[in-house]
């Protein structure tokens, strides 16, 4: 609605914007900033210098005669005011931050006491599963405002921010408003933020004081909301409440990465959109009631205060709220063009409120796309236009091209990446987004109070919903979606820099043949060859092991199109659907699962998205028993068969077999939770046939394991080996010279924190004559069949694997020779095959 009004004005004239308030908005951020960054003196410099400059520009229009000039001054008063309270008390709530006493505890480690009022809304930490342990939300941070801290025995008061690191089951239902009592662990806070200290808890709240009744109401409104939703699929279930309030409680990782990688993770952000439809769809219903601007205005007015206070005091709400809010005002005063001042508005109130805000992303963020879409998109739109675009069109085209461009350097420099896809995916999720925020808001405002209602809102809602996960996926999917870029400052800078010299090639003819030459070499020269050439998979492949994080994934061909059989999923559905797809795979007669730790049976889901699966093979171990109940659950749901394994059992198709070596029935871990190296250790040990030779398959064998097969005198002989644990060092010589490999692949994920691979094991394999692979450096590998030899083929490591490090550019794989289906190590192959002549 704010927006619209700047954007949306009248055809061919020039968007008049009042700039007035501009100079306090920059005063505020500016010193917010440099005294989180440098200094509490940075921000009192930046006051001082909002004071002076205001002095100025009074003295200069009061010496003018032109009666225009004359409406600075009220901009002088307020850049003035402004500039006193950057410096007192903002600089003095920064001095504070900088010398709290808690900050002093945090570095000794203290253990103490908080009284405490939670602030914001817990926010869950999402992790991949490992080992033992499931996926998702174990933890969620809190923030709080300490009001007293106890140590050891003695009570100080200290008003001051403190992050929680808090257990989910226990503290997920803590709502905004709770004064509450806790005991934890204090920990240094990251540099340059208002928080001064980081909060390890573990044990549950202890309730001063509830939670306001607003809050408790809105609490009651979202579970309400999450209960009308179950009427939908499981994705489209956890993306609804999202949408509509930022609830991402239930939003599955996979889409939650998906969203980031296509660009459309703000649409679960909720800010300016979300409150523009909002607000915008109260006026037009007010208008058909025949309300005049004040009765309408106070009723948008009303909803948006309800609207925020249901979704949380994040910022990005925050600064849509207050500019909202000033947008109403304008209404109602019956003034025009009201956007620019709307935004400086909500900079200055929410900057002196809170100085964090200044450095918080979705503050930053949400900030540059409104100032992108109120300055710029107007005049993209009308440029469009004089070029034979249709206006509704220009204006489609317009938005999420400048909200693209005005982010790309803030997401650059704060996260490393740039999504190449997200305008594209933008324009495809356009047209369901505002009925998506209209209905959803009906249906969270029936949940409560009518939910049979609400659940058919939510169904009518839900192709809408299902429209946007398809579009992410698609877009997700796109080799190159997400490029690397150096994080940072320069990073922002360098973004940038592109953009201005893009602008100018199609500004100015003179340079354009150079701006498109440049961009074309620098294309060729930093995208890399298996980004945008290799076709995938390779002829007569054989085996590919997934490159799925720290975990196992691997296909086995059958020798029939579009069907494989899977052994193990990897920890996360999304990498290893990716891989299938990759793969064409589209029939899986068998899905066998080593074991059931988490970074193996993880991305089990995957396998049935879309897919025929004939039944899921398990062994003897049945443990622990949140993935055993995990695994018959999901097979349960689809009527698929469950299948035990045991060692001699034998499974043939075309052209594989597979042979169960380990392990036997009496090796059994059944029922109860037990330790991640027992657990191992009942690993379905597999001897793949091949037209390619023998390939051992080991799972997470360790020691004993291992040394029951050497002494039992099983063949273990093999071409292929995929290394045991992820090269863990707990793998014996005798076990490696006993299978004595041409190639050994370590399923291994990128920078993991558990020392796999381990460079002993390695070595082991190395003065065997092995070429070893690795999955973290080679992304998918496919094992082919190459002048009767078994040969390595490497697709490249993905782009989001190497975005967490863009260094990693630096240090590609070895590439001898490259052939139309991928990279075939043809001189490492001569080496390993020599050996076994």
């Amino acid at each position: 609605m704010v927006i619209k009004v700047a954007a949306v004005g009248a055809r061919g004239d020039a968007p008049t914007h009042d700039w007035r308030l501009v100079p306090a908005a920059v005063t505020v951020w500016s010193g917010a900033i440099l005294g989180l960054l440098w200094g509490w003196w940075a921000s009192a410099l930046c006051g001082a210098v909002g004071c002076s400059v205001a002095v100025v520009l009074a003295w200069r229009v009061s010496r003018s005669g032109r009666h225009d000039h004359r409406r600075w001054l009220p901009a002088a008063g307020v850049l003035f005011l402004c500039g006193l309270l950057t410096a007192w008390p903002v600089g003095v709530r920064l001095y504070d931050a900088e010398h709290a006493e808690l900050r002093g505890l945090a570095r000794a480690g203290e253990k103490v006491t908080l009284s405490a009022v939670v602030v914001q809304r817990p926010r869950p930490v999402h992790v991949d599963g490992y080992a033992g342990r499931p996926g998702g939300a174990r933890s969620v941070l809190v923030p709080v405002d300490a009001v007293t801290v106890t140590v050891g025995g003695e009570r100080v008061a200290a008003q001051h921010r403190v992050l929680l690191i808090a257990p989910a089951v226990t503290w997920s239902d803590v709502l905004v408003g709770q004064h509450v009592t806790v005991r934890a662990e204090l920990a240094p806070a990251r540099p340059h933020e208002m928080t001064v200290a980081v909060g390890f808890v573990r044990g549950p709240p202890e309730t001063e004081r509830v939670a306001p009744w607003w809050q408790r109401i809105s609490e009651s409104v979202r579970a309400a909301l999450r209960a009308a939703c179950e009427v939908l699929s499981e994705e489209p279930a956890g993306l609804l409440p999202g949408l509509v309030v930022g609830d991402t409680s239930e939003l599955s990782k996979r889409v939650e990465q998906e969203f980031l990688d296509a660009g459309l993770s703000h649409l679960t952000a909720v800010s300016g959109s979300n409150v523009a439809i909002l607000c915008g769809a109260i006026l037009l219903m007010a208008r058909g009631l025949r309300c005049g601007p004040r009765s309408s205005a106070v009723s948008a007015a009303a909803a948006l205060l309800g609207f925020v206070v249901l979704v949380g005091y994040e910022p990005s709400v925050l600064r849509a709220g207050v500019m909202g809010a000033v947008g109403l005002l304008a209404l109602v005063l019956g003034r025009r063009g009201s956007a620019l001042p709307a935004l400086a508005a909500a900079v200055c109130v929410l900057g002196l409120y809170d100085p964090d805000m200044a450095v918080s992303m979705g503050f930053t963020l949400s900030v540059v796309a409104t100032a992108g879409l109120v300055l710029l998109a107007p005049l993209w739109s009308r440029a469009l236009e004089r070029r034979g675009v249709p206006g509704g069109i220009a204006d489609a085209l317009a938005v999420p091209t400048v909200a693209f461009f005005a982010t790309a350097p803030v997401i650059a420099g704060m996260v490393g990446e740039v999504s190449v896809v997200s305008i594209v995916a933008n324009l495809a999720a356009a047209p369901v987004v505002a009925p998506i925020t209209v209905l959803g808001t009906a249906a969270a405002a029936l949940a409560p109070l009518w939910p049979g209602a609400a659940e058919i809102v939510v169904q009518v809602v839900g192709p809408a919903v299902s429209w946007l996960i398809l579009v992410a996926r698609h877009a997700a999917s796109v080799p190159g979606a997400v490029i690397p870029w150096p994080s940072g400052w320069w990073g922002g800078v360098s973004a940038v820099f592109v953009i201005v010299l893009l602008w100018c090639g199609l500004r100015f003819r003179g340079v354009r043949l150079a701006v498109t030459l440049a961009v074309i070499g620098t294309t060729l020269f930093l995208v890399p060859t298996r980004v945008l050439a290799p076709v995938w998979p390779p002829n007569g492949w054989v085996l590919v092991a997934c490159d799925v994080g720290q975990g196992d994934g691997l296909v086995l061909a059958t020798g029939e199109r579009d069907r494989a059989v899977v052994v193990d999923t990897g920890p996360d559905p999304a990498a290893f659907d990716r891989c299938l797809d990759r793969l064409g795979v589209n029939r899986i007669p068998l899905v066998v699962l080593t074991h059931l730790h988490a970074d193996h049976v993880g991305g089990l889901s995957a396998v049935f998205d879309g897919r025929a699966v004939g039944g899921v093979a398990v062994g003897p171990g049945l443990t622990p028993e949140w993935a055993w109940r995990s695994v018959v659950d999901l097979t349960a749901d689809r009527r698929i068969p469950l299948v035990r394994l045991t060692a001699g059992d034998r499974l043939v198709w075309r052209d594989l077999r597979i042979d169960v070596l380990a392990p036997s029935v009496g090796n059994a871990v059944v029922g109860g939770d037990t330790d991640g190296t027992a657990i191992n250790n009942t690993s379905l040990v597999l001897r793949a046939t091949t037209p390619a030779g023998r390939i051992l398959l080991t799972g997470d064998v360790e020691l004993s394991a291992q040394a029951e097969l050497l002494a039992m005198g099983t063949d273990l002989r093999a071409d292929v080996l995929k290394v045991p644990h992820h090269g863990s060092r707990y793998t014996l010589a005798a076990f490696l010279k006993a299978v004595s490999p041409r190639i050994a692949i370590t399923s291994v994920g990128a920078d993991n924190t558990y020392g796999h691979p381990s460079p002993q094991t390695h070595r082991v394999l190395h003065g065997l004559g092995t070429l070893v692979v690795r999955t973290d450096t080679s992304g998918d590998t496919a094992v082919v069949l190459h002048d009767d030899e078994p040969a390595v083929v490497r697709r490249g490591p993905s782009m989001r694997r190497r975005l967490s490090r863009p260094a990693r550019l630096a240090r590609p794989p070895p590439m001898v020779g490259l052939w139309p289906w991928g990279r075939l190590d043809r001189r490492e192959r001569r080496v390993s095959s020599n050996r076994h002549r």
